[in-house]
């Protein structure tokens, strides 16, 4: 069963290993599981070194559609950052990768961040329902990046204490 973070909207689902004597196959995501508004507008695939960690940072208009698949695990941070939402100000994390594949949706408004905690390169694959600087790179990229402020409060200390929540 795939984990609750706690925050309105953020959907997380199992993402299933399907395996034959020819190989495996993994569905990432299929449009009759998916409400309308994530449908995905693009697709790309990201390596991030093990230590590192991309964002924290949030979209206006644009949800992401993650894929986490390995060949790492990934520690997942998200703030609910929508003063309307029922679940405003809520911090919620999980793991994710080679060991716990997950797709996570993570809705505009919602801070997140995502850490290599493994000691391996990890792959992860974002179908988010917007193109990226809108069409024909022409529009502003929608982000606001909260790893350029040094004061930001979406931030997690780096701490064996702060992995285990």
């Amino acid at each position: 069963m795939a984990p609750d973070v706690g925050i309105e909207g953020v959907v997380v689902r199992e993402i299933r290993r399907y395996e034959d004597d020819r190989g495996w196959l993994l569905e990432l995501f299929r449009h009759d599981e998916l409400d309308k508004e994530f449908h995905p507008a693009m697709a790309y695939i990201s390596m991030t070194k093990p230590g590192v960690t991309r964002g924290p940072h949030e979209h206006v208009d644009q949800a992401d559609l993650f894929c986490f698949l390995g060949t790492s695990t990934f520690r997942i941070d998200m703030w609910d950052n929508r003063s309307d939402s029922p679940t405003y100000g809520a911090h919620g994390w999980l793991e994710a990768g080679e060991d716990n594949r997950l797709f996570v949706i993570v809705p505009k408004g919602v801070v997140h961040q995502y850490r290599n905690v493994g000691s391996r390169d990890g792959l992860v694959i974002n179908c988010p329902n917007r193109l990226y600087a809108g069409w024909e790179r022409r529009d502003p990229v929608d982000e606001i990046r909260h790893e350029d402020d040094p004061d930001t409060p979406f931030r997690v200390e780096e701490t064996a204490a702060s992995k285990k929540g």
